[in-house]
Formats: C-alpha cells, structure tokens, sequence
C-alpha cells in the first residue's frame, strides 16, 4: 500500500515543486516505486521530469472531470521507478468546472484506490493555494510534507495552513498526519537563514525535518534540462540534501 504525501505551503517559491521531483527520484534512487502527482496548473514539477506538458492528451484535469481513467493519465518511467500523473494549465479550469459537483474534494482519494497498491510512494505537488485542488491533494493524503524558504516571512501564513490540515483532518481525512517542516533555500552565509530555522523552531509544536536544503544553483538549474538533481548533478551539495531528506521520511515511515 504506497504511503501517500502532500507537498503543500501556500506560499509560491518555497520549493515544493524542487522538492517533489527531488524527494521522488531520491526514494526512486534507493529502489522505491514512486507515483509523482502534479496537482498544481503550472505543471512545474511536469516538466521537470523532461515532460513537454503542452502536448498531453490525459493528465490530471481530464481525470478529476471523469473523462479518463487514472490508467490513462500516468506516464510511465518518467525516470527509473518514477511515474508521473501530469497537469498543465487547463487544471486551471477544474474549480469551475466543477461547482455542483457533489464529493468533489474525494475525486483524486478514489482515483487513487485503483492505483494505491502499485506504489511504495505517492508524492503530490500542491498548488500554493488552499483551493480544491490542495484540499483533494490532502485528503487523499496520509501525511503533509511542508516546504519552508529560510526567509523572513516564512512562518506568515503557516498557521493558516495547519489550521486547514487539521479541519480537513477533522471532517474529511481522520488519518491525515503532519510529515514535518522542510526548510528550504537555506544560505548559510547569512544569520537571517539561522535565525528563520531558531524561529520556526521555537514558535511550531509540529515535526521539524532533520534535513536542511541549501540555497544551490544546481539544484535551481536542473529544471530548465527536464532532470532531477540525481540526474543533473548527482554529487552536487542539492543532490545529497535531498538523499538525507528521503531516507529521513523513509525511517519515519517504518516507526
């Protein structure tokens, strides 16, 4: 039964997309069968597995609309272990499309049953919005995996966010877990990067991931080439950051 994890903050340019292809072909790299969801309209984390999302047939919007099966959908072996259920800006559309729509936030949970089985690892990117397309991400979800920039707004709007994983917890999804905070983007010539993580640490009762992820030009090219940071630069410092992150969520998972 493949553990289910949603990539979300509502903040845009925290990482998440970074970190779901990353985390994905990290776990893929240790001989984990890994699903990568790409639920937000940008479809970055699409085309940073070398996906051309402008020309797809199937992807995320025509499965939520019931025009396809998830079978349909999944490209297979985007890399070694890793498929990738993809989106492109018609996902955009999918909120309209379906007002009236009745248990419209478990549309991706039952898609998901048919496949669940296949997979050791879901990862899903979330839109930085708290829309329907992030409420299905986290109630299909068994845990939520929060990226963080070391900046000085990071903790602006992530008590909204932990108070939506908790109502959806409350009244959708009673198994859905915290995974941890991510910090992301760290740089550690400056004291503002230290002084975000002492800050967040101090004001969040919730899991803190071990793993810090540097501030890494590698890591920030290897989209424009389509490949993970295990492809690009395999030895690079963004590279190991995100091998540490998987064998951490990895040893959560068997506690």
């Amino acid at each position: 039964m493949g553990r289910v994890i949603a990539i979300a903050n509502q903040k845009g340019g925290v990482g998440k997309s970074t970190t779901a292809i990353n985390l994905s072909a990290c776990l893929a790299e240790k001989g984990k069968k890994v699903l990568v969801i790409d639920s937000d309209p940008q479809g970055n984390t699409t085309s940073g597995f070398g996906i051309d999302k402008n020309f797809l047939d199937n992807t995320i919007y025509e499965l939520i609309l019931g025009d396809c099966s998830i079978g349909d959908c999944i490209i297979k072996e985007a890399i070694k272990n890793v498929d990738v259920l993809p989106s492109n800006v018609n996902l955009a559309a999918s909120e309209i499309e379906l007002i009236g729509v009745d248990r419209k936030e478990l549309i991706l949970k039952a898609e998901l049953d048919y496949v669940k089985d296949l997979y050791e690892y879901i990862i899903i990117d979330c839109p930085p919005s708290l829309s329907l397309l992030t409420i299905n991400a986290l109630s299909a979800a068994d845990s939520v995996l929060v990226p963080i920039q070391c900046e000085f707004y990071a903790l602006e709007g992530l008590s909204q966010l932990i108070h939506s994983v908790n109502l959806i917890k409350e009244r959708i999804n009673p198994e859905l877990e915290m995974e941890g905070v991510v910090f992301t983007m760290y740089d550690a010539r400056t004291n503002l990067s230290s002084q975000v993580v002492e800050n967040v640490k101090a004001n969040l009762s919730e899991n803190i991931c071990e793993t810090i992820i540097p501030r890494n030009i590698r890591l920030a090219e290897a989209p424009s080439y389509g490949q993970p940071i295990t492809m690009y630069d395999p030895k690079s410092v963004g590279a190991e950051s995100y091998r540490k992150l998987a064998e951490e969520i990895m040893n959560r998972g068997n506690k």
